[in-house]
């Protein structure tokens, strides 16, 4: 009986009844003729409500719910859930669900509702969006159950508990996986480029297409099949590839809902499949004022799995990076020369003559690709009009510091690192555009 007095709730139907009842008694003063009508409807309406609770809690009526979601989240990629309700009585009622969604996402209203048939099933699908890594926990499935008649709803609370977490993002990364390996690429900025010499084994004679060197054209094979046809190289495989991200507070910086931190983990992931496929050994390592975490290079699908849940537990540090320490690390533990792709952010040119011996010494010894972001907030406000004197200010301020990003890119070049400024969003385009094209060079 505390059962059901706990999970019975008046509607607002029944409500809107009892205050046009209330009227008619109040109205009855005046008009006492009303006074009988006012007693009948709130026998009736009391009645009714009694007959409806009844009728909502019989045994017959059950809901079956589920809900779908994937063992792994993706940080920062749209997450679909999916609901499944299935009405096993032979009666129709309306239906509000409240689905108990993990509490990063703050939303304390999160509901659906629709009319359900008798021995009807129904799906409902809706996208999560999580901004941070971690574990994520699903409360309960709330379902609010109304009868035609609605004046009493009765909650009935499905065990749909479950703790889920967000790892890097697996969804964007198959998603360029799939651009990245297509003969479609092109489509989606990937890059087919054109080799720089021969000095590739010899391995087939194909197709041309899109993006293929000229040079490679095999004349004898066009003359006979009719079609251009191009030697095929094979490219040098089991090379060393490695990504290495600045962890301190420059990279705290938001975007699009991610810190830069997280920006780098997505794409460090992404570019780690991406080695991978093409067989080059990826390695990991991240620090700030100290060496944090270390993933030896290594190839196979154990591999991606080992470098995932180092990412899964990384965070920002509140002190700056120590540069000195890193290219000590890189001395003692990256054996043979290799691609490191090191993701950080230079705020100000002050900031990268501090860094730039260290960044040079690692270069001699390596292939260097520096990434850093533009500040797209500050490109946008920038390219605004201005309307007073404060927003001229402010302006020339914001195109100082833009200006300064170019001029550390410049500087890099000039030492001979291969850098990449880039907006946020399109970090993991960039980095596999720039792999690619510093693989198909020879340059590794």
């Amino acid at each position: 009986m505390r059962s059901i007095i706990k999970n019975t709730f008046l509607t607002n139907r029944f409500y809107v009844v009892l205050t046009s009842i209330i009227g008619l008694f109040i109205l009855a003063y005046p008009f006492p003729i009303l006074l009988v009508v006012a007693k009948i409807s709130l026998v009736i309406l009391a009645i009714t409500t009694v007959a409806d609770g009844f009728f909502i809690f019989n045994p017959s009526v059950t809901f079956i719910c589920t809900r779908k979601v994937s063992n792994i989240l993706s940080l920062g990629s749209e997450n679909t859930i999916r609901l499944s309700i299935k009405n096993t009585s032979d009666l129709p009622f309306t239906l509000t669900i409240y689905d108990e969604i993990p509490d990063q996402f703050q939303e304390r209203n999160f509901s659906f509702t629709m009319n359900m048939q008798g021995q009807e099933k129904k799906q409902i699908d809706y996208v999560l969006r999580p901004l941070s890594r971690g574990e994520y926990t699903f409360g309960n499935t709330l379902l609010f159950i109304k009868s035609v008649i609605g004046m009493v709803e009765r909650r009935s609370e499905i065990q749909t508990h479950i703790t889920i977490p967000v790892y890097p993002s697996i969804l964007l990364m198959k998603q360029l996986e799939l651009k990245t390996f297509t003969r479609i690429s092109h489509h989606y900025g990937i890059k087919k480029l054109r080799r720089i010499g021969h000095s590739y084994e010899f391995e087939q004679i194909k197709n041309y297409v899109r993006g293929d060197d000229y040079r490679s054209i095999n004349w004898k094979a066009t003359s006979r099949r009719s079609d251009l046809m191009v030697n095929q190289y094979e490219e040098e495989k089991s090379q060393q590839i490695f990504c290495i991200i600045d962890k301190s507070r420059s990279m705290r910086m938001p975007f699009d809902g991610l810190t830069l931190l997280d920006h780098s983990i997505n794409t460090a992931l992404i570019l780690s499949n991406t080695a991978l496929k093409k067989d080059d050994k990826v390695g990991l390592l991240t620090f700030s004022n100290t060496i944090n975490r270390l993933v030896k290079p290594d190839k196979g699908s154990r591999q991606l799995k080992n470098i995932l849940e180092a990412l899964y537990k990384e965070k920002e540090h509140a002190l700056e990076s120590n540069y000195e320490l890193l290219y000590q690390t890189t001395r003692s533990v990256i054996k043979g020369r290799s691609l490191i792709f090191l993701f950080t952010n230079f705020e100000s040119y002050h900031a990268l003559e501090r860094m730039l011996p260290y960044l040079r010494r690692i270069n001699n010894a390596h292939l260097l690709v520096v990434i850093f972001f533009e500040n797209t907030e500050l490109s946008t406000f920038a390219l605004k009009d201005a309307t007073d004197t404060e927003e001229i200010y402010q302006q020339t301020m914001a195109k100082k510091s833009l200006q300064e990003k170019i001029r550390i890119s410049n500087e890099l070049k000039k030492f001979g690192i291969q850098s990449i400024f880039t907006k946020p969003q399109d970090l993991p385009l960039n980095s596999i555009n720039k792999y690619l094209e510093l693989k198909s060079r020879g340059m590794i």
